[in-house]
């Protein structure tokens, strides 16, 4: 399909710089996925009312790390400042990064991150250039490995912000908590899996009065969800690929919740991608450890997903291709411009949206 099909219009001051507070204060857009009249405007503290006896959640647990680190290139006597983020580790001292701006690096180069004694004993952190890909893809050495890589990273690293958070204001120590979501425990993500930000300990509370059971999967969020398509056909794009894992004790949990005729609500797109990478063609879920580079565009056949919690995606992007595949792309462009008229909150920090596919309209 053209990319171009994907495109729409948003004002700037839409783009949300930080979440709602409380969390469960976001609005929620409910999308039933048949036509024009199929629009309700809620908050998330109406989710569990939305949602029957018996349907269940199932939330990414992964958890972001502070992956955004600044530093000062050396090469002889000439340096330069850089910025990388982490983006996959590859062993105990060596990282995939995204670097900006990648033309300042060449293989050899030494890249100092933070300074010196200056934070809780550590010493600096320190890395070279190994190799150099495409499309800022670099890949760094560092001097430390191991649990005192891991703690010089948690000490000088801010977490990696969008880019349309990032260009407009820094990162800081509010962000630590704020990008992440309350379920987060398993370390791995460079991007938060937004949908599970506006969840608190008041609206899980209600969900579990309401008869709505939850499940946990993980998916390493990595910076590639931020690339943009740049290509004219969506059948020339690559995605990145991302770890995931689904146990064997969620798996059957999940079956069995459809076999009694619950539905599965994948919170955030990620939970979504993770289950259909999971679904074998007959709709039976299988445990999962492993990558997936899914690409979910109009005319994919959804396995598993009965409906999907999730923010509002950037134009052009594969998150908004992943909603016009599961609710159809003119209700998703109806539904993302009456979202523009009511000034809803946009991306990451934005408010929420619980689509249906037409089906289940």
């Amino acid at each position: 399909m053209r990319t171009d099909l994907f495109d729409f219009h948003l004002p700037e001051a839409l783009i949300a710089l930080r979440p709602a507070n409380p969390r469960d204060a976001a609005r929620l857009l409910v999308v039933a996925g048949d036509g024009r009249d199929a629009l309700a405007d809620k908050v998330m503290t109406d989710l569990p009312a939305l949602l029957q006896p018996g349907d269940a959640l199932v939330l990414n647990d992964t958890r972001v790390i502070p992956a955004a680190l600044k530093g000062t290139r050396t090469r002889g006597e000439v340096s330069a400042q850089v910025s990388v983020t982490l983006a996959e580790r590859l062993d105990d001292a060596r990282w995939q990064v995204l670097a900006r701006p990648a033309k300042r690096l060449d293989v050899g180069d030494r890249i100092k991150f933070g300074e010196s004694g200056n934070v809780c004993g550590l010493g600096a952190l320190d890395a070279t250039v190994e190799a150099k890909g495409t499309e800022g893809q670099v890949m760094l050495a560092f001097d430390l490995s191991g649990a005192a890589l891991h703690d010089s990273v948690e000490a000088f690293g801010a977490m990696p912000l969008p880019p349309y958070i990032a260009a407009r204001r820094p990162a800081d120590q509010q962000d630590r908590s704020d990008y992440q979501t309350m379920f987060a425990r398993e370390e791995g993500a460079v991007a938060a899996p937004t949908a599970g930000l506006h969840f608190t300990d008041a609206l899980m509370q209600a969900l579990d009065a309401r008869g709505v059971s939850r499940h946990f999967v993980t998916l390493h969020v990595g910076p590639g969800t931020f690339l943009p398509v740049r290509v004219d056909q969506t059948e020339g794009h690559k995605m990145h690929a991302e770890y995931g894992v689904i146990s064997a004790e969620v798996a059957e949990a999940l079956n069995a919740v459809k076999a009694k005729g619950g539905r599965i609500v994948a919170v955030g797109t990620t939970s979504l991608r993770l289950l259909e990478s999971a679904a074998g063609e007959d709709g039976t879920l299988k445990p999962f450890l492993g990558e997936t580079d899914i690409f979910i565009t109009p005319g994919y056949r959804f396995r598993f997903i009965d409906q999907l919690l999730t923010n509002f995606h950037l134009p052009r992007s594969t998150l908004f291709m992943l909603v016009a595949a599961f609710s159809g792309l003119e209700t998703m462009k109806r539904a993302y411009a009456h979202a523009v008229e009511e000034h809803y909150r946009f991306y990451s920090y934005g408010d929420a949206c619980l689509l249906s596919p037409p089906e289940r309209a």
